[in-house]
C-alpha cells in the first residue's frame, strides 16, 4: 500500500482529557502535512480544529457520547448538533452498551437513528465497544447500526478494556453491507497493525500513531 493511500484512511486522533490547545494545533499541522483523512477530537475542540484545517482537504471528526455512551439520547443529539454547528464533518458516537447487553435493542437502534438525524447529512460512525461484547452482541450491534442509518461501524473507543482485534473486524465486516464503512480503532500503533486491520475488512483506521504508521509504509 502506498503511503498516500494509507494516510487517506487514517483519522489522526487526540482524545485525551488533558490535551491542551498546543496539542490540538500540533495535531492539525501533522494532519495537513501528511494528508490524513480527518482529525478526530472531543467536541469541545471542533471549532478550533475547523479553523486550523481551513483550506485543507482534512475532515473534522468529533466523538459524541464519549467514551461510555451511557447518557441520554437527547444529550447525544445535543452534542451532535453543537459539533455540526461548529464544523464537524463526521460524528463518532458510542452506543448505549448497557442497553444492548440488557436486550433493549429497539432503544439502541433509536439512539443511533436519533444521532443520525442530528448529523444533518454528516457521516456517522457507531462505536460498538467490542471488548465489552460477546460474539452475538457484536453481531447484533452491527445490525442495529445498519438499521439505525449509520455510515460506519467502529470497533472501540480505546478507553475501555481493549481495542481493535482482527477477528472482531472480520466478524463486523460479515454483519454489515459490503459498501458500509468499518473503522478499526484502539491499539492500532504500527504499520503492521494497520495493514492487518485493512486486510480484515477495515476501511478507516483511528489512531494517535498515524505518523509512525505511515513512516513505516513503503513509498
Amino acid at each position: 500500500m502506498k503511503k498516500e493511500q494509507l494516510a487517506a484512511m487514517i483519522d489522526h486522533t487526540l482524545l485525551k482529557p488533558n490535551a491542551v490547545e498546543g496539542d490540538i494545533e500540533k495535531l492539525c499541522r501533522e494532519a495537513k502535512e501528511h494528508r490524513f483523512r480527518s482529525v478526530c477530537v472531543n467536541s469541545t475542540w471542533v471549532a478550533a480544529v475547523k479553523q486550523l484545517l481551513a483550506g485543507s482537504a482534512v475532515k473534522v471528526c468529533s466523538v459524541v457520547g464519549f467514551p461510555l455512551g451511557a447518557m441520554s439520547t437527547e444529550a447525544k443529539q445535543a452534542e451532535t448538533r453543537f459539533a455540526v454547528r461548529d464544523g464537524a464533518d463526521e460524528i463518532d458516537m458510542v452506543i448505549n452498551v448497557g442497553f444492548l447487553k440488557s436486550g433493549k435493542f429497539d432503544a439502541v437502534q433509536e439512539d443511533i437513528a436519533a444521532v443520525k438525524s442530528a448529523c444533518d447529512g454528516r457521516v456517522l460512525k457507531v462505536i460498538i465497544e467490542t471488548c465489552l461484547l460477546d460474539e452475538e452482541e457484536k453481531q447484533r450491534a452491527c445490525q442495529l447500526a445498519v438499521q439505525g442509518g449509520a455510515d460506519y461501524v467502529k470497533t472501540s473507543t480505546g478507553f475501555s478494556t481493549g481495542g481493535a482485534v482482527e477477528s472482531d473486524v472480520v466478524l463486523m465486516r460479515k454483519n454489515i453491507p459490503p459498501a458500509m464503512g468499518l473503522k478499526a480503532s484502539g491499539g492500532v500503533r504500527t504499520y503492521e497493525d494497520a495493514v492487518k486491520m485493512i486486510n480484515a475488512g477495515a476501511t478507516r483506521i483511528g489512531t494517535s500513531n498515524g505518523i509512525t504508521i505511515i513512516k513505516d509504509c513503503e513509498e
